[in-house]
C-alpha cells in the first residue's frame, strides 16, 4: 500500500513538475537576481545613489520637488523618500504628463537631480514584473501563483521521494557520487541537495505566496492574530476642501514632524494616496532594528499637514509585525548579508531543479524505448 501510495507522489511530482518547470525556472532565476538588487544596481549606477560631497545642510524637499516639476513636466508626486545616510541621495518619484512614473535621484545639499529613470523601464522594475507577473499583469500573477503552490508540493514530496527505507541507506542518500555515470550524478544532485535546500525554499515559497493570494495572507493573519480583521492601511483625510494655505514647505513640515515623533535613527518615505479620498502616509524605518523593514507610521492631512493619526510599530499586532518580517525572510535581507547569500545559493539550485528533473525524465523515457 505503501509503496503504491509514493508510486502516485511520484507520478505527480513528476508531472507538475514538467508543467511547471519553466515557470520555475523563470521565477527563480529572475529571484537569484532580485536577492542582491540594491548592491547591483548601487554597483553600476553609483552617482543615482550616492553624493559626491555631503554638504553641512540640506535643501527642503519642496524646492526639490519645484525644481523637478519645472525642468520635467511632472505632474504629480507619488513618493518621496529621504534617507538617514548624509552620502544617500534623495529619491523623489512623480508621474509625468502622460501618465508614466518617473524616478528622479536628488542631491539633498544642491537639489540637483542626478539622473532619473521611467519606472517601469527601470531593468530590476523588469526583472521584478517578470518574476510576479512574467510580464502578463494579473493573468501572469495567477500563474506564478500557481506555481508557487505546485513548488511547495514539489518540495514535500522530493523529500517523501526521498526518505530512505532503512536508516543504513541515508549516508548514501546524502551523498553525491561524483565519479559516477551522468545520469546518476544528475540524480544524486536534483535529490541530494533537494533535500539540503528544502526547508529554505519552503520558506522562500510560503512567503511568496502571502504576495499571490489574498486567502494566505488572511490565513496568516488568522493564525497569529486568531481574526482576519485588521486596521485599514489607508486613513480617510478630514480635510474635504483643499483650504490652499501656505505649502511652500509643505513636505518638509512632514518630514520634520515624523522624525520628532519617532526620534530614533532612520529613513523616511512619504507616499502621497493614490486617490482623492485618502490622507497622506509618512513611514519612518527604524536602522537601529536588527532586521529591516520595521516601520513606524504617521498619517498627515494632505491638505493642512495637520497630522491624524501615529501608529507606532511597537502598537501593531502579530500579525502585522509578522507580514513586515515577510519580504526581508524572502529576499533573504533579514540577517545581511549571510542570509542573503544563503537565499542566493538556493535560489540558484532551485534554477536547476527543472533542469536535472527534466534530465531524470528524458532518462526514464530512453530507459523505457530501449526496452
Amino acid at each position: 500500500m505503501k509503496k503504491k501510495i509514493k508510486k502516485k507522489i511520484g507520478q505527480l511530482h513528476l508531472w507538475l513538475g514538467l508543467a511547471s518547470g519553466l515557470i520555475l525556472f523563470t521565477v527563480a532565476l529572475t529571484g537569484s537576481l532580485l536577492v542582491f538588487e540594491k548592491e547591483i544596481d548601487q554597483f553600476i549606477n553609483p552617482e543615482f545613489y550616492t553624493v559626491s560631497t555631503a554638504g553641512s545642510s540640506k535643501k527642503r524637499i519642496d524646492d526639490c520637488i519645484v525644481a523637478i516639476k519645472k525642468n520635467y513636466a511632472i505632474e504629480k508626486i507619488n513618493r518621496i523618500v529621504v534617507y538617514n545616510d548624509p552620502k544617500r541621495t534623495m529619491t523623489i518619484i512623480g508621474k509625468d504628463s502622460e501618465g508614466d512614473s518617473q524616478i528622479f535621484s536628488v542631491d539633498p545639499y544642491t537639489g540637483k537631480v542626478l539622473g532619473n529613470v521611467a519606472q517601469e523601464s527601470r531593468f530590476f522594475s523588469i526583472v521584478l514584473n517578470i518574476h510576479r507577473h512574467l510580464l502578463m499583469h494579473d493573468i501572469g500573477e495567477i500563474i506564478t501563483g500557481c506555481s508557487c503552490l505546485i513548488f511547495v508540493f514539489m518540495l514535500i514530496s522530493g523529500l517523501v521521494l526521498w526518505w530512505p527505507k532503512k536508516a543504513k541507506h541515508l549516508k548514501q542518500r546524502l551523498t553525491v557520487k561524483w565519479k559516477a555515470s551522468f545520469k546518476r550524478v544528475n540524480w544524486d544532485f536534483h535529490s541530494t541537495f533537494g533535500f539540503y535546500t528544502f526547508l529554505f525554499l519552503l520558506i522562500i515559497a510560503l512567503t511568496g505566496l502571502t504576495w499571490s493570494f489574498k486567502w494566505f495572507e488572511n490565513g496568516m493573519y488568522f493564525i497569529v492574530n486568531g481574526t482576519t480583521e485588521r486596521p485599514s492601511p489607508k486613513v480617510e483625510n478630514p480635510t474635504k476642501i483643499d483650504p490652499k494655505s501656505d505649502k511652500t514647505a509643505f513636505f518638509q513640515t512632514l518630514y520634520r514632524k515624523t522624525d520628532s515623533i519617532f526620534p530614533y535613527k532612520g529613513n523616511i518615505q512619504i507616499r502621497m494616496p493614490a486617490d482623492t479620498i485618502n490622507s497622506i502616509l509618512v513611514l519612518k524605518e527604524n536602522l537601529e532594528f536588527s532586521i529591516p523593514n520595521q516601520s513606524s507610521a504617521v498619517y498627515f492631512d494632505k491638505y493642512t499637514g495637520k497630522d491624524i493619526e501615529i501608529r507606532p510599530y511597537e502598537s501593531f499586532s502579530e500579525g502585522d509585525k509578522l507580514k513586515r518580517l515577510i519580504y526581508p525572510i524572502h529576499t533573504g535581507s533579514i540577517y545581511g548579508y549571510p542570509t542573503k547569500i544563503l537565499a542566493f545559493i538556493v535560489c540558484i539550485f532551485a534554477v536547476t531543479l527543472p533542469v536535472t528533473g527534466l534530465f531524470i525524465w528524458l532518462g526514464k523515457r530512453k530507459k523505457k524505448v530501449t526496452q
